[in-house]
């Protein structure tokens, strides 16, 4: 598969997130569409490495999104957890905006070092 339509640019505030659902090539994907406090794009797993509740009911913060559960926090573009207590990073997708419209392949996975 490749980028596919997850919404539009203008679905998304600036320091906020939309859950999506995509389908990859391994079936539904949940995605957190997210544009960060200096309005850039990104997408990422929808599900806490620790909670496995949704992030994108958490806050935006400069380029992290908190978890709403328990406050672990992850880094928007590499996934990395940056506050405990998830310890695992999140799966990030590569984000295209096409005209209004925000593409995000969900076969393309960037999962950083365990060890960020």
């Amino acid at each position: 598969m490749s980028a596919q339509p997850a919404c539009l640019v203008a679905d998304v505030a600036t320091g906020e997130a939309l859950r999506v659902e995509l389908v990859g090539e391994r079936g539904p994907v949940a995605v957190a569409v997210v544009r960060d406090d200096d309005g850039a794009l990104h997408a990422i797993s929808d599900v806490c490495s620790h909670g496995a509740v949704s992030l994108s009911d958490g806050d935006v913060e400069g380029r992290t999104i908190e978890c709403w559960l328990h406050g672990s926090r992850f880094d928007l573009r590499t996934g990395a957890a940056l506050g405990l207590p998830a310890t695992h990073p999140v799966p990030v997708y590569p984000v295209t905006v096409d005209g209004e419209h925000v593409l995000v392949d969900v076969d393309v996975v960037h999962r950083p070092s365990e060890e960020n």
